[in-house]
C-alpha cells in the first residue's frame, strides 16, 4: 500500500471516529432527572389565558408573570384539575388520567442537545382519532420573537380558531407568528417529526436536524431526541432555553393531549431541567 493510499485509509478512519463521537449517546447516568407534570388543557387557548376575566391569572401575565410561576409549587402542579375537566373547559369529553408526571432528562455537547422523557402513558382518552399512533411524544422551542413564550411556553401557539377548538375552522393548525417554534415529535409508528410553528404548524422541513428513538418497557415509554444547537431556534452553552411537552397518550390527537407549562433546560445555566455537558 502506497503512501498516498494509508493517508486516505487514515484519514477517513479519524474521521469516521469523529461522526462517531458527535453522535455518541449521552451518559444519562450523569444528567439529572426531573419530574414535570403534564396535564389536559381541554379548549383552553393562550385567548382564554390571556383573556379578562376568564382566567384569574391573566393580569399577572399582563405584568410579566409566568404560568409555571403560579401553577407549579414544590415541583407540583396548583391548578384546579376538575374545572379542566368540567363542560366548559372540555366539551367533548376530559380523560381519567388529568395529570401525570414526565421525567426529562438533558445532555448537550459542542452540537447537539439531547433530551430523554421518560413516562407512563395513561388509557381512558376521550379521543382515539390516531389509529397509527397509540402515543406521541413532542418537544417545542420557541424563539424570542414569540410573544409570551417565555411565561407560557408552547401556549403561545394554541388558538382558539385552530383546528380541534370548539367551533373552530378545521383546517387551521397551530401558530406562533411573528416569531417560530421548533417542533420535534417521535410517533410509537415509528416516525420522527422535525418541524416547525410559524404562520401553522409544519410536520416537515424543519431545520434542526430532529432525530428520535423510542421504546417501551412494561408500561413505561422512554423517548430519546436529538438535535443540533445551531439549528432551527439557535441553542447555546451558558444559556437557558424554553421548551414545553406534549404528551398524547390513548390513540389520542389534536388538542387531546396533555402539555406542560413553560419551563427551561439550562446548558451550562440555571434551568428548570440542567443539562449535562458531555
Amino acid at each position: 500500500m502506497n503512501k498516498k493510499i494509508i493517508s486516505l485509509v487514515v484519514t477517513g478512519a479519524f474521521m469516521a471516529l469523529g461522526t462517531s463521537a458527535a453522535v455518541a449517546a449521552p451518559d444519562w447516568s450523569k444528567a439529572p432527572k426531573k419530574d414535570i407534570h403534564v396535564f389536559h388543557p381541554g379548549a383552553a387557548p393562550i385567548d382564554w389565558v390571556n383573556g379578562k376575566g376568564d382566567h384569574s391569572g391573566a393580569s399577572g401575565l399582563k405584568k410579566g408573570e409566568s404560568c409555571s410561576g403560579c401553577h407549579i409549587e414544590d415541583g407540583k402542579l396548583s391548578i384546579d384539575l376538575k374545572r379542566m375537566a368540567s363542560k366548559e373547559m372540555e366539551p367533548k369529553g376530559a380523560p381519567k388520567a388529568m395529570t401525570y408526571p414526565v421525567g426529562v432528562q438533558a445532555a448537550y455537547d459542542a452540537t447537539n442537545l439531547y433530551v430523554r422523557l421518560t413516562f407512563k402513558a395513561p388509557a381512558g382518552g376521550f379521543d382515539k382519532s390516531d389509529k397509527e399512533n397509540e402515543v406521541k411524544a413532542t418537544i417545542m422551542f420557541p424563539n424570542d420573537k414569540v410573544p409570551m413564550a417565555d411565561q407560557v411556553g408552547c401556549w403561545a401557539a394554541c388558538h382558539k380558531d385552530a383546528r380541534t377548538m370548539p367551533g373552530a375552522d378545521d383546517k387551521k393548525t397551530k401558530y406562533a407568528t411573528p416569531g417560530v417554534m421548533d417542533l420535534m415529535q417521535w410517533k410509537s409508528s415509528g416516525k420522527v417529526v422535525d418541524g416547525s410553528v410559524t404562520d401553522k404548524r409544519n410536520m416537515e422541513g424543519g431545520k434542526a436536524g430532529v432525530t428520535a428513538e423510542g421504546a417501551k418497557a412494561g408500561d413505561t415509554y422512554t423517548v430519546t431526541f436529538t438535535r443540533k444547537l445551531a439549528g432551527g431556534v439557535t441553542l447555546a452553552a451558558g444559556k437557558a432555553v424554553t421548551f414545553g411537552v406534549a404528551i398524547h397518550a390513548d390513540n389520542s390527537g389534536g388538542r387531546f393531549h396533555h402539555v406542560s407549562f413553560n419551563h427551561t433546560i439550562g446548558l451550562g445555566a440555571d434551568g428548570d431541567i440542567k443539562a449535562a455537558k458531555q
